[in-house]
């Protein structure tokens, strides 16, 4: 008779993970690497396990399949951004073509890593999507920076507005920290890839990061006012009423 796999203990305050892949050899090796790399590790089958595991869990990311039965990876992800739900994602696919991330971009995704993969890159990629999640209070003497209705506080690293605070999802929050930082300078895309951590980045994964931001602090994101376009340079952040 087999016994069910004891993976190893994590510690209460440890980031919670949900990882989401229908195969389950795969979800479980999953588990164990990364509860041995100190992480708390929750697994769902499928999306509609999914559901249910965020519907009774506070998680810190979702490692997310794309392709699996049923709903999608990217179907679940972009019905969870449309009902407000904030939580970082690390999509993982078999499908490592460009169009591709961009489409995982698109629907909300905050990072992809293509299979097969390193799983000690899979382990980095989500640290460095945590920082950005919960990024450190800009070390600057300014105060908060006004973009219409909206405020954004360099030190609480927090959008808000009339109708309280804006929910970004970490790279969002990392880019207008980034830009903010430098407001009124113009940044590269390659700068801005830095700052997100993802110095690998392409420009148009860059680009579609940018519509993302704009779409929630832009009176008119088809003529943005706040994060406008310098034409071969990059985006500047030019705040104001």
């Amino acid at each position: 008779m087999s016994s069910a796999a004891i993976l190893p203990e994590s510690p209460p305050d440890a980031p919670h993970l949900l990882v989401v892949d229908d195969d389950a050899r795969l979800r479980a090796l999953l588990q164990r690497f990364l509860a041995e790399q100190g992480f708390r590790v929750t697994a769902a089958a499928d999306a509609a396990a999914a559901r249910r595991a965020l519907a009774g869990f506070e998680f810190d990311l979702v490692v997310l399949d794309v392709m699996m039965p049923g709903e999608s990876g990217l179907e679940l992800v972009e019905s969870l951004r449309r009902e407000g739900q904030d939580v970082p994602v690390l999509m993982l696919t078999a499908r490592g073509a460009p169009d591709d991330r961009i489409a995982g971009l698109e629907a909300g995704v905050d990072d992809y890593l293509g299979k097969p993969f390193d799983p000690r890159e899979l382990a980095l990629r989500i640290r460095t999507i945590l920082r950005r999640a919960t990024p450190p209070p800009l070390e600057t003497s300014a105060g908060p920076v006004q973009l219409g209705q909206r405020w954004f506080d360099p030190q609480r690293v927090e959008l808000r507005g009339p109708e309280g605070t804006v929910r970004l999802t970490g790279g969002e929050t990392a880019l207008l920290a980034a830009l903010a930082a430098r407001a009124g300078e113009v940044l590269s895309r390659e700068e801005i890839g830095a700052a997100l951590g993802t110095p690998e980045a392409g420009e148009r994964a860059i680009d579609v990061q940018v519509t993302r931001l704009r779409r929630k602090i832009e009176p008119d994101p088809r003529e943005p006012r706040f994060i406008q376009t310098v034409r071969h340079k990059g985006y500047v952040l030019r705040p104001g009423l």
